[in-house]
């Protein structure tokens, strides 16, 4: 019995009644497995990570502190910064822990669960991109009507239903990756558990799971694109006809910070897929695919502060009152 049990390792994988096998523990090989490197990639992926926190923190502080920020574009916004914290939360933190005890285990209903939210917030960024989207439209194509239109209960109603629709979709991937069965190979040469990447170690029939997923997938980046566009041009014509040189930047200069955003959201995450099918490294896939999951949300916030005077004036203000606050107290306890 000793040397039967040994001919499978259990901490690998058990045997279920039939033939199915339900696998236990995925391996995450990381961006490298040399040695030496992974002192490197640690720090640089705690500071990006702790950037990333604190400068979404600060945008969120900003526009709940300032009342001059308390309107649907800032409200979209913090949601915005909120959705970018949880969404790099949900890998980095993981990577970091299997650096520092030099393990690659993530157990199953860990791999599973951290792909959920890795795509509820993927999919939540998104719909916020449009949403702001729509607000600009609105702001900059009917600014008469701007404050009935984007009242505090549409605002809310966009918001529940960004979140609706990616846990929704987030919940159709995770079942469908979870109806699979998996073999023997589970080594994942990724950093966290990217859904293609565990589709590739099924050795189940995948085809109905990848219709599904890359169907939901173009349709929702296809249709989420393709409105930015709409409403952006729609913004153009709507500037173009405003008589002024000034006016016409002081419109434009409102959704300059966005328009960066959605770019720098869209070009990273689309070339990172679209880049995918002709690599033959899948260490290079995930190298690539740090741009949008780190890199975009630790940028997000600089963009939104060196571009929009009114974020950077209220983080000035919030800064000055700690500033004073703070010798004001020491006096009154002296």
């Amino acid at each position: 019995m000793m040397e039967a049990q040994n001919v499978y390792p259990s901490f690998v994988y058990h045997m279920e009644l039939g033939n199915d096998t339900q696998i236990s523990e995925f391996l995450l090989l990381g961006l490298s497995e040399e040695p030496e490197l992974q002192p490197l990639l640690f720090g640089l992926f705690l500071s990006l990570y702790l950037i990333t926190v604190c400068g979404n923190l600060l945008i969120i502080l900003a526009t709940i502190s300032d009342s001059h920020l308390h309107t649907p574009m800032y409200f979209f916004l913090s949601n915005l910064s909120f959705a970018d914290i949880c969404f790099t939360s949900t890998t980095v933190p993981k990577m970091l822990v299997n650096i520092q005890t030099q393990s690659k285990v993530i157990t199953y209903a860990g791999c599973i669960t951290q792909m959920f939210f890795f795509t509820v917030f993927a999919g939540l960024d998104v719909f916020l991109l449009n949403a702001m989207a729509y607000d600009r439209y609105v702001a900059i194509c009917h600014p008469l009507h701007y404050t009935v239109i984007m009242n505090p209960w549409l605002c809310m109603l966009l918001v529940l239903a960004s979140w609706t629709m990616s846990v929704l979709h987030s919940l159709l991937y995770s079942l469908m990756v979870s109806w699979l069965s998996f073999c023997t190979d589970l080594e994942i040469p990724h950093f966290f558990c990217e859904l293609n990447q565990v589709v590739r170690l099924a050795c189940s029939d995948a085809f109905l799971n990848d219709m599904v997923r890359y169907f939901t997938a173009m349709s929702l980046a296809g249709s989420s694109l393709t409105y930015v566009l709409y409403s952006y041009c729609k913004i153009v014509f709507s500037i173009r006809a405003i008589p002024s040189a000034q006016g016409k930047y002081k419109a434009f200069s409102t959704c300059a910070s966005h328009l960066s955003v959605v770019s720098l959201f869209y070009c990273t995450s689309l070339g990172v897929y679209l880049s995918a099918g002709n690599t033959h490294s899948s260490h290079s896939s995930a190298a690539a695919s740090v741009m949008y999951t780190v890199v975009t949300p630790m940028l997000n916030p600089f963009i939104y502060s060196l571009r929009n005077k009114a974020i950077s004036r209220a983080l000035k203000r919030c800064f000055e009152r700690e500033t004073v606050k703070g010798p004001l107290i020491l006096g009154l306890q002296n």
